[in-house]
């Protein structure tokens, strides 16, 4: 299967910018849903159309995208810049990568839950900020490690450079029952251990909110 990674930036056109407020609104919630229905319009041919893309915001008003199909025309972006991912891999391969990934696991009682806020929850209130970071480096380290095993990849070192959480956009009802889902925010350095597997997890994604723009790892040569 052709796989397409390509760079999209909004429309510097005066009535693009007019919609900046809408496109690009302050709150997280709201920003992450707009930016899922804008990367829609570039990929959208159809009402039964299933997502078969993974996205990234990069930059404001920037994107980068890997597609079972180039995008679409769309007058809310410039002219794409698109080129068919093909990458040539050996076993031993080291590459560098980035991720943005919603990292989760399955917990007994409680299903899926998100690594990061899951550990936090194992301990007392007043030290949960301090060592919100240290979590999220073990706890990103020891899930990417779980993709790798399954996924043709060796994490050789790893660090996330920043945790997050976002509301999930639609909630309707108290904010303070509110579905929330954590970002972590990784780079780092890997082996390939088998290729074809590899690939084929890259043009899957990992983990999970793969529509509000997690799950896309970019890499290139080490």
């Amino acid at each position: 299967m052709t796989l397409y990674l390509s760079r999209l930036s909004l429309s510097k056109a005066p009535q693009t910018a007019a919609l900046n407020a809408i496109l690009n609104p302050e709150d997280p919630a709201r920003r992450m849903d707009a930016h899922h229905r804008l990367l829609w319009a570039a990929f959208t041919d159809g009402p039964d159309r299933r997502r078969d893309f993974l996205w990234r915001e990069e930059a404001p008003g920037a994107f980068m995208t890997l597609s079972a199909r180039p995008p679409e025309p769309s007058n809310l972006f410039a002219p794409p810049e698109t080129r068919d991912f093909a990458p040539q891999l050996a076993e031993g391969d080291r590459l560098a990568f980035a991720l943005r990934a919603n990292a989760t696991r399955d917990r007994k009682g409680k299903g899926r839950v998100d690594v990061v806020m899951d550990a936090l929850h194992g301990l007392p209130q007043a030290e949960r900020a301090a060592r919100r970071m240290e979590l999220a480096q073990t706890e990103g380290r020891a899930w990417m490690d779980r993709q790798g095993a399954k996924s043709g990849f060796s994490i050789l070192s790893l660090q996330v450079g920043d945790y997050s959480v976002a509301a999930l956009p639609g909630h309707r009802g108290p904010r303070k029952d509110q579905p929330q889902f954590g970002i972590l925010d990784m780079t780092g350095m890997l082996t390939v251990t088998d290729p074809a597997a590899f690939v084929a997890a890259l043009s899957q994604g990992f983990g999970r909110a793969k529509s509000y723009g997690c799950g896309l790892m970019l890499i290139r040569r080490a």
